[in-house]
């Protein structure tokens, strides 16, 4: 048998570039940070940070450091081990560093908006690298170009640096607070000098941001699970609007806004963070197993087996099983190293592509009344294919459970998510999309069941749910 190969899904140089959305349709991670202070070996704690973070995105990744003198930095497309590789962390000598692991969400693919970003300031260098994204950034840079700024990148993060140039304060912290102030959306930041550190959360704190320490010296993260990866004690979560400054001086806590209503991207706990993350002193893992339990107290159905879709489900497929007595099983195995050898040959075997990314079990399925756990269903393409790959495993059955509500709204705050129109459940009942992904059963967990199994009071704590509710807490394009 031969065939032609054509059109493939791996096209570019790097890990992600090129990738089909049809063929993996999950929601694309944010960016994560790493930051540190005092440790004479900032750009190998980074390294091994953005490591743990390279979950949050896969598309580039960079460490700027400082030796109390210059810059030394060093960025490139691809996961952090390849952009790493060889005795590129020997050549960043310093005590101070920032990390950035991207998927782009605004800006193109390209080297040039790879962070940190790092520009000359009339105090010095600067070095900046953010989560989040900043839905005003379009109509500032508009009026900053026809104030005479020229822009290097296409990312949202360069704004914030033209509006600290621009600035007429004299301290740094002065020209961060009236640059931030200008800006909406959701942002952890990371601002960087010769000698000084800030760190600054969104006024609704819609991204994670904790503070921990190593010894003397202090550290800034997306996740926690970052700091157990250095051997690190995470202290607190930044509040919103909360800017903290760390120079020889030692930290200062200081605000540039004055919080507003607390919204933390839902999301987090859902999909993107670790399992062995924290947030708000919630363990994520123990919080997707409360969401299997809701599930299972919304939506039982008679099962002979309950199977996670990897790996963000499997804690709450855990957790179905606990509550309902089925066997939780193996059912699907995920292969972790499809990237650069990924190819579709032709129209006939497509299909394949998700057969790369996982697997079924057929001795565990074979048979049997399956129960699958997902997450979410953005398109409804892969569940269709999972559902599938189930079926011609040998299962009798396979019912349908998803960790949150329907996904109908875009995000604008650092989600890369498709528009209205591709999202499935913006278009079509429960009933429609059960039988577009060929399930037996379907049921979405309700949102009230999600804010029970995080467990916190949404009206004092505050979370984001827009992508469910279209509640969205900032103002946001029009969609």
């Amino acid at each position: 048998m031969s065939y032609e190969i054509k059109d493939p899904l791996w096209t570019g140089n790097y890990y992600n570039e090129g990738m089909d959305p049809e063929v993996f349709d999950k929601l694309k991670e944010e960016c994560g940070v790493f930051g540190v202070f005092g440790h004479a070996e900032a750009s190998f704690l980074s390294y091994y940070g953005l490591h743990s973070l390279q979950h949050r995105g896969q598309e580039s990744a960079g460490i700027c450091t400082s030796d109390g003198s210059q810059f030394h930095y060093h960025r490139g497309m691809g996961l952090v081990k390849e952009t790493f590789e060889n005795d590129k962390l020997l050549d960043l000598a310093g005590s101070i560093g920032i990390g950035h692991v991207r998927y782009s969400t605004s800006g193109e693919s390209g080297i040039n908006n790879a962070q940190p970003l790092v520009f000359k300031y009339k105090e010095g260098d600067l070095a900046l690298a953010t989560n989040g994204n900043l839905v005003n950034a379009p109509e500032l840079r508009k009026k900053l170009e026809q104030l005479g700024s020229i822009f290097q990148t296409s990312s949202d993060t360069e704004v914030v640096a033209h509006l600290i140039a621009r600035s007429k304060h004299e301290k740094l912290e002065d020209a961060v607070k009236e640059a931030l102030q200008q800006v909406e959306g959701a942002f952890a930041f990371l601002f960087m000098t010769q000698h000084k550190l800030i760190a600054a959360l969104d006024p609704h704190g819609l991204r994670p941001f904790s503070m921990g320490k190593l010894g003397d010296a202090f550290l800034f993260t997306s996740e926690t699970c970052a700091f157990d990866a250095v051997g690190a004690t995470a202290i607190r979560d930044l509040n919103p609007g909360e800017m903290i400054i760390i120079d020889e001086n030692g930290m200062r806590e200081d605000r540039f806004s004055e919080p507003k209503q607390r919204a933390l991207c839902s999301m987090e706990y859902i999909y993107f963070a670790r399992p062995d993350s924290d947030i708000e002193n919630n363990n994520i893992h123990t919080v997707r197993k409360q969401m299997g339990r809701q599930l299972a107290t919304e939506a039982f159905t008679d099962a002979d087996v309950v199977t996670g879709v990897p790996d963000s489900s499997i804690s709450a497929a855990i957790g179905f099983a606990e509550q309902t007595g089925i066997p939780y099983e193996l059912g699907l195995i995920k292969n972790r190293y499809t990237g650069r050898t990924f190819i579709q040959p032709n129209q006939e075997l497509r299909e394949q592509g998700v057969k790369m990314k996982l697997s079924a079990v057929g001795k565990v399925v074979e048979g049997k009344r399956v129960i699958m756990i997902d997450d979410s269903i953005v398109r409804g393409t892969t569940s269709k294919r999972i559902v599938n790959l189930l079926r011609e495993a040998g299962a009798t059955e396979v019912h349908v459970r998803i960790t949150s509500p329907p996904f109908q709204n875009p995000c604008f705050y650092g989600i890369d998510t498709p528009s209205r129109e591709e999202l499935i459940a913006s278009a079509k009942k429960v009933e429609e999309i059960r039988q577009t992904i060929n399930a037996d059963s379907l049921y979405f967990l309700s949102q009230e069941g999600l804010v029970k199994s995080i467990g916190k009071n949404v009206e004092t704590h505050g979370m984001c749910f827009a992508c469910f509710d279209e509640k969205y807490p900032t103002n946001v394009p029009s969609c």
